[in-house]
């Protein structure tokens, strides 16, 4: 075989590799291909790209970015809910727990609303005080209309309001790195969470 013709085969495989080295699991694993770092050392596949401004439960201008070199849980809910959201949140408080039991270092436990019209700062602190998520690990995000479609279309998670006070939305929680990339995602409410904590801890432990 010539030298051309090996190297055309060489490079079709390298091509086959790059098509098929992309693995998804039942839940959501998401590319372990190497991200396109920018020069501010952000990837362009992280949540931090994002630049709006987003308010915090204790009424604090943030940047998704400020949440950079912690693992991040987040998920998308409305305080009003009351059917899916309530058990969101019950699955983010247990995957607190059993992540607890083992580290509390280096996790951030956030939730963001898809109703930020009516989920003022002042409702997110009293609802985190009510759900007994006032700890300093946890935070939740108030944003514009804008900004909240473009994370959720981040996430690929689907949200619509189909009344003045209700919204039907994908039930869905995701774990970033450090570095704001999402590594896993959990999908579905009251599931097995073992595979989900494994992964959290997984992260965190990279770090240390």
């Amino acid at each position: 075989m010539c030298q051309r013709n090996r190297k055309i085969i060489y490079l079709l495989l390298v091509a086959m590799m790059g098509v098929y080295g992309c693995k998804h699991g039942s839940k959501g694993h998401v590319s372990s291909n190497a991200p396109n770092v920018e020069e501010n050392g952000i990837s362009d596949k992280s949540i931090f790209v994002m630049d709006s401004k987003w308010n915090t439960e204790e009424d604090k201008s943030i940047v998704l970015a400020d949440l950079r070199g912690e693992v991040l849980v987040m998920v998308m809910i409305y305080t009003s809910c009351q059917v899916a959201c309530p058990k969101l949140v019950a699955d983010m408080k247990a995957l607190h727990d059993k992540v607890h039991e083992t580290t509390s270092e280096h996790v951030r436990y956030v939730l963001v609303s898809i109703d930020p019209e009516r989920d003022t700062p002042e409702q997110l602190k009293a609802f985190a005080k009510k759900n007994e998520m006032d700890g300093e690990e946890w935070t939740f995000l108030q944003g514009t209309p804008e900004s909240v479609r473009e994370f959720a279309n981040m996430l690929a998670v689907k949200y619509k309001e189909i009344s003045p006070t209700d919204f039907s939305h994908s039930n869905i929680i995701s774990v970033f790195n450090p570095s704001g990339e999402l590594v896993y995602q959990m999908e579905g409410v009251g599931v097995n969470n073992d595979e989900t904590t494994e992964r959290i801890l997984a992260t965190a432990t990279a770090m240390d």
